[in-house]
């Protein structure tokens, strides 16, 4: 018995014309500005800003603030987050030109025509996920802004209400720190 199998086109008289469908339409909302050369930056991210730049299939975590560990980790999640999307090579993940800053290469620009959409949502992607993190850090802030400003009675003393004493604290009068090797003696 044989099997017959045909690859190609199918035959528009023998089947009735499908319905033509709709491409899924996606809404996102970014901080994106389009330089003059048509690079693209993305500054939605509290720590880092994001450039496409599409003309040399680049892309660039720039720091917001001074580079630190917090700064590194992010820009290491970023890049790790494209890689396993399959935007990026993982093979040209970098540190770049300008000090702090963190390069990829895009892949498959020259195959797909819809390229650029995909690499911003996937930034977008990227950026929801990390927004609990913000919202987080922010509220922790404000928390610790509103301690110091309006502490409650129990974390804080009227002017007054601390009686006078000749010694107070910890460190008392007559001990002195001579070397770390040698804990104190009296004067």
């Amino acid at each position: 018995m044989a099997i017959n199998i045909k690859i190609g086109k199918k035959d528009s008289e023998s089947l009735p014309a499908a319905p033509e469908e709709k491409a899924p339409s996606i809404e996102m909302s970014l901080d994106i500005r389009k330089t003059m050369d048509g690079n693209l930056i993305i500054s939605d991210h509290n720590d880092i800003d994001v450039v496409v730049m599409p003309q040399k299939n680049k892309i660039v975590a720039f720091p917001k603030q001074i580079s630190n560990d917090l700064i590194y980790d992010t820009q290491d999640r970023f890049f790790t987050y494209l890689r396993k999307k399959g935007i990026i090579d993982p093979d040209t993940i970098r540190g770049g030109n300008s000090y702090g800053s963190m390069e990829a290469v895009l892949v498959g620009a020259e195959q797909q025509d819809n390229f650029l959409p995909l690499v911003v949502l996937n930034v977008s992607k990227f950026i929801d996920d990390e927004r609990p993190y913000f919202e987080y850090i922010e509220k922790y802030n404000k928390m610790e802004e509103d301690e110091f400003l309006d502490p409650s009675a129990a974390d804080s003393t009227e002017l007054g209400e601390v009686p006078q004493s000749a010694e107070k604290g910890g460190i008392r009068p007559g001990y002195g720190r001579i070397s770390p090797y040698f804990l104190s003696y009296m004067l």
